[in-house]
């Protein structure tokens, strides 16, 4: 069977965690065989000593510190025994390449970091012979440095600071890190003053205790935002939909009144008219004609907004039902909130990961000679360079892989507890269940759908770094172009995002492939697209709007205790950093309560798809989403047959909403025209809801339902 189902098939039948089996076998075998080629590149670079260069570090003639080295053809002073060198030491460690971000100066293998400043050339002698540490060119001697002529290119830059090895990677680190100021400075460009800078990172020092206990309030307040938005969402999105409202009857109200104090301010100087030049009557005019543009297209705005507030008003309800449902979840399923941590734990590992084996990657390789500065580096060439590449690939698809993981295994504990009628028969630990289905069953599924994303993704993230790389020099027709080409993609990755999440919960009821999923959770959306729309543009605000709750009670509550510190300069980083991470975390609790909801209703849209509450096929749904149960089972007690909600409901409210529209439509024009004109207009409106509203209704709802039998 193809992607999409090209072969005839029977109507999809849904058994709800009755049947299991393995999905998209072949994908998990790929996905395997890319995880093993991922370490088969650390595992080069190991072998080839870029993992030991990175470590123990290597000097500007190819030599590695602390090691017996061989001879590198045509580099001089190649080949060294550095077992008793092991610690990397820069002649002029400050000096900094901020564009390729690495130290541009020449490397040593020395036994011994100088832990004082060393002022004068007869100092850096006297540690030579003292400590046995040669920090000048190996062909030096150590007794000559004071009257070598050399000394000035090939010994260190004076005075040489304190330093200390650093940890792990054996590099002498200047224990002043005042030298880096032109750095620090270039990362943050908004800091000019350097006294500003060291205020501010003694804030955040003298804050610390502060900021650790507002992190640990915003994760507090996350949790408990996700059990109890179940009893403040009706709040919320009411008080939503009335600001709305309100606003934009209060827009249109201003701009009419705007425009008639302009007119009649315009009639009270006509009699001056004669005095003005006939710039200033047009600009006059031009202003007039401008605000009745404003005035009628927010009246027009605002009714379209009232109507459709009026005919969705069940889909609001709907909305809030499923957060309350959302909530309940939480209650009976704890786990879901270690989610998140789970999920940032095993992101954090593998991009350590991958760090790590980047740096390896950086030091392997061929040794080359620097043509600018004549040191010795190590590159990747001919086919190993797309190794780096293979590497970037990894670094997107094996992310996307976990994050479908987590969306997978709260699909299928939402799933399990959906479809289990008695609560009480829930599994002890229904996200340790949804876990191992995952990984028994539907790896490959995953796998599938985040190479689905990656192929999305990959394009425009190198169009992203072709618009940064040449910003300033393209002309202004090829930025639109790339503009464009990125925006377009990012729509597409989030189509993709939200029809994958679907796919899996459609994989964790039915246990079927990725694309047969897709397809099925595509139909019931399309069948659903009005509930659909309200519950993301709804939702999605309500959360929004937790989100902020959270951030500006973590925040309110760090100026309170921030307030005893009377710079309030030194307020600004420590605020910002917890106001970052309050966001952060708020978005990923959040993040999975929304996935909850989606995946709750695509339950609800196939529960009142293929049941009808009769014997048999009763509901699964909880008390809070049957708000048509009475109509249900009074259609089901004339037996007549049931037809899914999302169809009927929406060419009903369809219709409803275009009576409304004719009748607001007549009554302003009975307002706004005159008594003469009044009948043209009227048949103006009969004729356009004739023959252009009605027509265009009919053909959307004929298309959607031959879309749906194609579909079957």
């Amino acid at each position: 069977m193809g992607c999409c189902g090209s072969t005839e098939r029977t109507k999809r039948e849904w058994r709800p965690l009755e049947d299991r089996s393995c999905t998209d076998l072949p994908w998990f075998l790929l996905f395997t065989v890319f995880c093993v080629g991922m370490g088969s590149i650390c595992g080069f670079t190991i072998v080839t000593g870029g993992a030991a260069r990175l470590v123990f570090g290597y000097d500007s003639y190819g030599n590695t510190c602390g090691r017996r080295n061989e001879q590198i053809e045509g580099v001089k002073l190649s080949g060294l025994d550095h077992r008793d060198r092991k610690f990397v030491f820069f002649l002029d460690p400050c000096n900094i390449d901020i564009v390729q971000r690495k130290i541009k100066s020449m490397a040593l293998c020395v036994s011994l970091c100088p832990t004082e400043e060393l002022k004068t050339y007869q100092d850096l002698k006297r540690f030579a012979m003292v400590n046995g540490s040669e920090l000048c060119s190996y062909e030096l001697a150590g007794h000559k440095y004071p009257g070598l002529p050399e000394r000035f290119t090939k010994c260190p830059k004076l005075p040489v600071p304190p330093s200390k090895p650093l940890p792990v990677f054996n590099r002498c680190t200047p224990v002043d890190i005042s030298c880096y100021a032109k750095f620090a400075e270039a990362v943050v460009t908004f800091v000019g003053d350097n006294s500003v800078l060291h205020r501010l990172i003694a804030g955040v020092a003298a804050s610390k205790e502060i900021i650790i206990g507002l992190c640990v309030l915003a994760l507090v307040l996350s949790m408990i935002l996700m059990v109890i938005i179940r009893y403040i969402s009706a709040i919320l999105v009411w008080i939503l939909t009335s600001l709305v409202v309100l606003g934009s009857l209060a827009g249109t109200s201003v701009l009419w009144w705007l425009y008639i104090d302009h007119r009649l301010y315009g009639n009270d100087t006509s009699s001056k008219a004669a005095k003005e030049t006939k710039e200033e009557v047009e600009i006059t005019r031009d202003s007039g004609q401008a605000l009745l543009v404003y005035a009628v297209a927010a009246t027009v705005f605002t009714i379209i907004l009232l109507l459709l507030m009026l005919f969705m008003r069940k889909r609001v309800a709907l909305t809030i039902a499923l957060f309350h449902v959302a909530g309940k979840v939480f209650i009976h399923l704890p786990l879901l909130t270690l989610q998140p941590f789970v999920t940032f734990l095993a992101l954090l590992l593998f991009w350590i990961y991958w760090i790590l084996v980047l740096l390896f990657l950086g030091t392997t390789g061929n040794p080359v000679q620097n043509e600018e500065t004549g040191l010795t580096e190590f590159r990747l060439t001919g086919p190993l360079q797309y190794l780096t590449w293979y590497h970037a690939v990894g670094l997107v698809w094996i992310s996307e892989f976990i994050l479908a993981c987590q969306q997978m295994t709260v699909a299928g504990a939402v799933v399990t507890y959906y479809f289990t009628r008695d609560k009480n028969r829930l599994p002890v630990t229904p996200i340790l269940s949804s876990v191992l289905r995952l990984v028994r069953y539907h790896l490959g599924t995953v796998a599938k759908g985040s190479f689905i994303i990656t192929l999305v993704k990959i394009p425009r993230l190198i169009l992203m770094y072709i618009h940064n790389q040449l910003k300033g020099k393209e002309n202004a027709c090829a930025r639109c172009l790339l503009k464009t080409c990125i925006c377009c993609l990012w729509c597409l990755e989030k189509c993709l995002n939200y029809l994958n999440q679907n796919a899996y919960a459609a994989t964790a009821i039915n246990s079927t492939s990725f694309c047969t999923s897709a397809r099925d959770a595509f139909v019931i959306l399309v069948e659903n697209a009005l509930r659909v729309a309200t519950i993301n543009a709804v939702g999605d605000f309500v959360l929004f709007l937790g989100k902020i709750l959270i951030v500006t009670s973590t925040a309110f509550a760090g100026v309170l205790l921030l307030n005893y510190q009377r710079d309030y300069a030194e307020w600004l980083l420590p605020l910002i950093i917890v106001c970052l991470f309050s966001f952060l975390v708020a978005h990923c609790f959040l993040s999975i309560f929304e996935i909850v909801v989606d995946v709750l209703f695509l339950c609800f849209a196939i529960d009142t798809k293929y049941n009808d509450g009769t014997p048999g096929k009763e509901f699964f749904m909880d008390k809070a989403l049957m708000v048509r149960r009475s109509r249900v089972k009074e259609v089901a007690s004339e037996g007549a047959e049931m037809k899914p909600m999302a169809c009927g409901g929406e060419w009903e409210e369809l219709q409803e909403f275009q009576v409304y529209y004719l009748l607001v439509g007549v009554l302003v024009d009975w307002v706004l025209t005159e008594q003469s004109d009044f009948v043209l207009c009227l048949s103006e409106d009969v004729v356009l809801f004739l023959c252009v509203y009605l027509p265009t209704s009919t053909l959307f709802l004929f298309v959607k339902v031959i879309f749906l039998v194609l579909t079957r």
